[in-house]
């Protein structure tokens, strides 16, 4: 009964048929016998799931629902609501990963006795994982409520067998993040990596506010290991302890609560202290904590809510422990910081000031800071501090950053650093400051103001080099310029959709993911729109990801643009990303340039785009192409290939043209390049 009450919207309906919203719609409006709203509102309906799902059956529109998209919309669907939904479904993982054949035992019978008998199995794992009840956020949900979530751990189980309870719980986790992106704000799992390799391994570990869990996770994991987490959300306090509980076997300390007004680990010193905090805060407790004995470096203002974390995570470190706290790059130099920077300095516990590139984490736009701190066991006679920017560091493209690169630029700086408190300069990346040279009247710690400038363009070698291939490829350029075109009368011909041809088995049709395996290169939309190698990356998880192979075509879907990109061999391997369609065309009927090139038809992709608001889609199932033969096609397809060279080639010399101009200005006004 349960589950025939699972609500799906018109967007969980897509993802289950593989197509875009815009299907959907139209299936509403031509077929009388689509299910009716059984909720939600009139702008955005819910339907039954059972319903949908066997008419999408009826229709040859879906030979069978996929399980992992069954169990997220039971979730997504829950009567509590996601969140209890994912802890009820956390919980059982949990004791299907703890002791699998209480589970076995447990399952056998029916619903009513599942959720009679399952509480007390429940608390005999996470009574030993998490601690006494009145201590943690993870507490053993009551009988009656599991009642209901009973189909939905039914299927969970049945995932885990498939995936794994650690890897079942991440897809879920993710799917519910990605579903609602803007109510949390997320530590990416790249930077979580750099952040716990700067303060090394660790017994016991804190994150006092630990959102969804990502820098814990990002502790190597040791025997006898205790994690401690706080987050002022109990939802999240309780999602990040599950997570982390199926991540090991760790002990697994999280509570709820504001960790400056109320903190949950009063008498903890942890060896590590990992914090990606809320920023620019001001009711963090300024007024009631002004005698409170953790601000040992200075009682901080109303306006460095930053700096209280800050003091927050030392004063939560054993002598010696370290400590990664993310920062906004205003804490460098506001002054109404600057004493509580300057007692940090003198007293050795800051460390190093690393500048992220833009794009890093949260809020994307702006190039965030990694404060390296340490307890001071004793003030060091000379201390100096490591300035680190790795903007430099960072890849191209949009939405993802090199981070292999950046990584290794880091570390290549602090390892030298934290073995002998100082490290050989590198120009425009990383310097060692004497303290005594910040302790001015700002006290202003942003890197780049204590860097000497790299020289202009990489140096006068580099800007002959790319001005050398900018005129190559200007040449080039010409070379591949179009002959004139011939006028001749329109051609009518009889056209077929891509939705036919894939019914036909003429092409696959598939969508990209939400996760990728490993540190897999992930071709993005931004990629294909650009013409550049794929630069993105998504978050590790057990979802199949799609790889695109040599001679597919690829489409985004959002943005309004006529774009088709032919995969080539240097980009074959690479995860499919998200907002973009694969077609994967039968070669021995269909030439793949042919089709690019057609698809890009500015009539063809208005016809088959909707219009929201503030976006632009399009249904690549209603794009046509003509109906040819095989040798006319490639006849076209050769024509489509020489335009996308020659295309190449333009954003190419755009490219070199760009990076030539800005070294010429660079070498003219810091005087490493002569105006004659």
């Amino acid at each position: 009964m349960q589950h025939n009450a699972t609500e799906v919207t018109a967007a969980g309906i897509a993802r289950l048929a593989g197509v875009g919203r815009a299907a959907v719609s139209n299936w509403r409006r031509r077929h009388a016998d689509f299910p009716k709203p059984v909720g939600g509102t009139e702008t955005s309906p819910s339907f039954a799931l059972a319903e949908v799902e066997a008419w999408l059956r009826d229709q040859g529109k879906l030979a069978e629902v996929p399980l992992r998209e069954r169990v997220w919309q039971q979730l997504a669907g829950h009567p509590g609501g996601p969140v209890t939904a994912l802890v009820h479904a956390g919980c059982v993982l949990l004791l299907i990963h703890d002791r699998p054949t209480d589970w076995l035992e447990l399952s056998a019978g029916s619903d009513e006795r599942l959720a009679a008998l399952l509480p007390a199995a429940l608390d005999q794992v996470i009574t030993p994982r998490f601690g006494a009840p009145r201590e943690r956020a993870v507490n053993t949900p009551a009988g009656p409520a599991l009642l209901t979530s009973a189909p939905l751990l039914r299927g969970a189980a049945e995932l885990a067998a498939e995936l794994g309870a650690r890897q079942t719980y991440e897809f879920l986790l993710g799917r519910h993040l990605d579903a609602n992106p803007r109510q949390y704000t997320l530590t990416p799992g790249d930077l979580a990596a750099l952040m716990a390799e700067l303060v090394g391994p660790a017994r016991t570990a804190l994150d006092p506010a630990c959102g969804t869990g990502a820098l814990l996770r990002a502790v190597a994991p040791r025997p006898d290991q205790e994690l401690y987490g706080q987050d002022s959300a109990p939802e999240l306090a309780a999602l990040s302890g599950l997570r982390l509980a199926l991540q090991g076997k760790a002990a697994v300390r999280t509570a709820a609560g504001d960790s400056l007004r109320a903190d949950a680990h009063p008498v903890l010193k942890a060896d590590v202290v990992l914090c990606h905090p809320p920023f620019n805060e001001r009711n963090w407790g300024h007024d009631e904590l002004a005698y409170d004995a953790r601000w040992e470096y200075g009682f901080p203002a109303r306006t460095e809510s930053e700096l209280a974390w800050v003091q927050h995570a030392l004063a939560h470190l054993r002598d010696g422990g370290a400590a990664a706290v993310l920062m906004p790059p205003a804490a460098a130099s506001r002054r109404s910081g600057r004493r509580i920077r300057a007692d940090l300095l003198r007293r050795g516990a800051l460390r190093a000031v690393i500048a992220l590139p833009v794009g890093a984490a949260p809020p994307y736009n702006i190039p965030l800071h990694i404060w390296v701190l340490r307890r001071p066991e004793k003030a060091p006679a000379q201390p100096e501090l490591l300035v680190v920017d790795s903007g430099a560091s960072a890849g191209e493209g949009r939405g993802g950053l090199d981070w292999a690169a950046v990584r290794g630029a880091v570390l290549d700086a602090w390892r030298p650093f934290e073995r002998s408190g100082t490290a050989p300069e590198r120009p425009g990346f990383s310097r060692s400051v004497p303290v005594i040279e910040l302790l001015d009247d700002d006290v202003d710690l942003a890197p780049a103001r204590h860097l000497p400038p790299a020289a202009a363009g990489g140096g006068t070698e580099r800007l002959a080099s790319v001005r050398e291939h900018l005129g190559d490829t200007l040449r080039l350029t010409a070379d591949l310029t179009p002959a004139e075109a011939q006028r001749m009368p329109p051609v009518r011909w009889p056209l077929i959709t891509v939705g036919e041809l894939a019914r036909g088995g003429a092409l696959l049709l598939r969508t990209g993911g939400n996760s990728a395996p490993g540190r897999a290169a992930v071709l993005t939309d931004h990629d294909v729109l650009a013409g550049t190698a794929p630069s993105g990356s998504l978050p590790e998880g057990e979802e199949e990801a799609v790889l695109v192979e040599t001679g597919d075509v690829v489409v985004p879907v959002l943005g309004g643009g006529s774009m088709a990109r032919v995969v080539d061999e240097d980009t074959a391997g690479a995860v499919l990303g998200r907002n973009l369609t694969l077609l994967r065309p039968d070669q021995a009927s269909l030439d793949p340039w042919f089709l690019a090139g057609f698809l890009r038809g500015t009539a063809n992709n208005r016809q088959a785009s909707s219009y929201a608001s503030t976006a632009t889609r399009l249904d690549v199932r209603r794009l046509q192409v003509p109906r040819l033969a095989l040798d006319d096609q490639r006849r076209y397809g050769e024509r489509f290939r020489a335009l996308a060279e020659f295309e190449d080639a333009l954003r190419r010399a755009g490219r070199l043209g760009e990076q030539l101009v800005r070294g010429m200005y660079d070498g003219l006004t810091d005087g490493t390049v002569t105006p004659g």
